[in-house]
């Protein structure tokens, strides 16, 4: 794993929050994730929309969605895997840059199933808040999110 900085929207995101790269997307872990183990699958290529990704970016993007949501099924011992993506402002994309959500799911972990919709939007909105207002956030801290990356990093 290289020490380069990966950019997400307008934002620097560390190296060690990155667990996985190919030469066109890379996986990261979730400042704000709705259970353990959320994590998000993004374009290198800064790119607002799936319809500005090139056919080799999407299949990147979802051949490592695959690969990691693979492993984060096995690591979180889930039974199922929720994909979801948010294309557009409209749609609750807050951070302007297609990226996938995977979310590792257990029996029981939302009341409804389709509550965890809800529950990735509200995140969404909570980060865009805190980052638009700057006010006090309760985020994860880089450590923590860092020791995350480095277990996903090991079995990878």
């Amino acid at each position: 794993m290289s020490l380069e900085s990966y950019t997400f929207g307008p934002h620097k995101i560390s190296h060690t929050g990155v667990f996985f790269t190919t030469h066109l997307s890379f996986a990261m872990v979730n400042l704000r994730p709705v259970s353990p183990g959320h994590v998000l699958i993004c374009s290198r290529r800064e790119v607002k929309r799936v319809a500005d990704l090139t056919a080799d970016e999407i299949c990147d993007l979802w051949l490592t969605a695959q690969k990691v949501g693979g492993m984060l099924e096995c690591y979180h011992k889930a039974s199922s895997l929720t994909f979801t993506i948010q294309d557009g402002p409209q749609s609750g994309q807050t951070v302007p840059h297609v990226h996938i959500h995977i979310v590792p799911r257990k029996g029981g972990d939302f009341e409804k199933n389709d509550k965890i919709y809800d529950a990735i939007n509200e995140k969404e909105q909570e980060l865009k808040k805190n980052l638009d207002l700057d006010q006090e956030r309760r985020d994860r801290s880089l450590e923590e999110m860092s020791q995350e990356a480095d277990e996903y990093r090991k079995i990878l």
